[in-house]
């Protein structure tokens, strides 16, 4: 599991190369369709040779803005439609550097049983370590679906609690 990061250095964990490259590495492996400007995850690697210091003096900075996302309807079995927003390449490049950073930093403090949305943890682990809690005789699971969460959680009391956690401003 990595090792958090101090608070202090969490922007500049971001815009680190290393953990730019594992982004980037990790953004092409995702794959993806465009984003609204139609750029292809096959040529972000080009365009960060040429914008990558003027995006990441928007970083530091806090000019960067992300682009608008690209609306998908994806049919579900039910007949319904699910709503998918997709961001360009380059939003989720930084997105995935700064996932991998928060991620470093919060994941120790997660409990060890939880699985959902969790780096080298997957549904099928999951699934195991519930057969071994049956057969332990284990006699509660607690099963959550934060469905719509940030749609409806008070994005002040929340900041107000992550800010007592994160001594880094930026």
């Amino acid at each position: 599991m990595p090792e958090s990061i101090p608070n202090c250095a969490l922007l500049e964990g971001v815009v680190e190369r290393a953990n730019l490259q594992r982004a980037l590495k990790q953004v092409r492996s995702n794959r993806g369709a465009p984003g609204i400007d139609g750029m292809s995850v096959d040529e972000l690697p080009q365009y960060l040779r040429h914008h990558g210091p003027e995006i990441r003096v928007q970083r530091v900075t806090g000019r960067y803005r992300p682009q608008p996302v690209r609306r998908v309807e994806i049919p579900k079995p039910d007949g319904r439609k699910r709503l998918l927003g997709i961001p360009t390449v380059l939003d989720r490049f930084i997105q995935q550097a700064i996932a991998q950073v928060v991620s470093a930093q919060w994941e120790p403090h997660f409990h060890p049983r939880s699985h959902g949305f969790r780096p080298q943890r997957s549904a099928h682990e999951a699934v195991r370590r519930l057969q071994t809690d049956i057969r332990e005789a284990r006699r509660w699971v607690v099963d959550l679906d934060l469905e719509a969460f940030f749609d409806r959680v008070n994005h002040d009391r929340l900041v107000a609690r992550l800010k007592r956690h994160v001594a880094d401003r930026a």
